[in-house]
């Protein structure tokens, strides 16, 4: 397995993300050392800290983290063309030690990015680390833009969910990519369906219910008169949902497409369907299975790096 260069790819998915460092541990306690680290949005940030030998401070904070430290980290502000600024969670990278030139890591990174301006596809491979891994993450509508030089950029995942064409720019001639974004859409589906059938059943049994305190004698005209009162319209998604499932929609398929262009020699998909996107006390689930996913493709990793 020497001969080959191995590039990892992690791609974005927020809590999910997580699992990338339970990918890292099984991999590296095989014997299989990245020589190049590419991350998009979430994977940016667990990418980093493997780059920078800081994988294990952030492993033991993401494992206490609670609502609580989450709400902390949330500087909320509107003038900076998003609800949250971002200087908090810049801060904790520091305190964890992820905030150093990327260049002198002793795992060569890169984080992407979007350039709002062009919609460019944007790889931040020198500069802080903590102001690239707060560019790549930088959902439209939640963060506020990051200004880096002349550029003002966004989420990674609007143009490279999962980065394996960066792993080969960086020389990588093996390709592991980390998808943790399946089963993303579904999990609104039911949220965001309108279903008349069971709208029409559940008032039928708000009536019923009603009617039976209604006098015998006016129960006729009740029963006319109470579906039209009650009726209700159909309730608009939120603002949460209109926003990450559009979001997520666009990069699942965007995400499809890169695949299927540029795929991976291994893809791992760390079974994580049931961690919402703002699971983020929820590390520990998240990890066994990243960690569950890697040890079962290490015999096609093997069998691959033979050849």
């Amino acid at each position: 397995m020497a001969h080959y260069r191995v590039g990892l790819a992690l791609g974005g998915g927020a809590a999910r993300g997580w699992s990338h460092i339970g990918v890292i541990e099984a991999l590296v306690e095989a014997g299989i050392e990245p020589v190049a680290v590419a991350g998009t949005s979430m994977g940016a940030l667990v990418g980093a800290a493997h780059a920078a030998g800081r994988l294990d401070a952030l492993k033991e904070w993401a494992l206490v983290v609670d609502w609580r430290t989450i709400v902390s980290l949330v500087d909320l502000g509107l003038a900076g063309g998003g609800i949250v600024e971002g200087q908090r969670i810049r801060a904790l990278l520091g305190q964890l030690g992820i905030d150093g030139e990327i260049r002198s890591f002793p795992v060569p990174f890169a984080a992407v990015a979007t350039d709002l301006a062009d919609g460019r596809e944007i790889w931040l491979q020198d500069g802080p680390a903590d102001l690239a891994i707060r560019a790549s993450i930088s959902m439209p509508g939640i963060f506020s833009p990051v200004l880096a030089g002349e550029r003002w950029l966004v989420d990674g995942g609007l143009v490279n969910q999962v980065p394996v064409s960066t792993c080969r720019a960086m020389g990588a001639d093996f390709v592991i990519a980390v998808h943790v974004g399946d089963g993303l859409l579904g999990r609104r589906r039911e949220r965001l369906r309108v279903d008349p059938e069971g709208d029409a059943a559940a008032l039928a049994a708000r009536v019923a219910q009603m009617l039976e305190q209604v006098p015998f004698a006016l129960r006729e005209t009740a029963g006319r008169v109470l579906p039209h009162l009650m009726r209700t319209e159909t309730r608009a998604p939120g603002y949460f949902d209109v926003l990450v499932n559009s979001l997520n929609i666009m990069q699942e398929k965007i995400n499809r497409s890169r695949l299927a262009g540029e795929p991976p020699h291994i893809l791992i998909a760390p079974d994580v369907a049931t961690i919402n996107l703002l699971d983020f006390d929820r590390a520990a689930e998240a990890i066994a299975a990243g960690r569950a996913a890697a040890e079962k493709a290490l015999d096609a990793i093997r069998e691959l790096m033979a050849r």
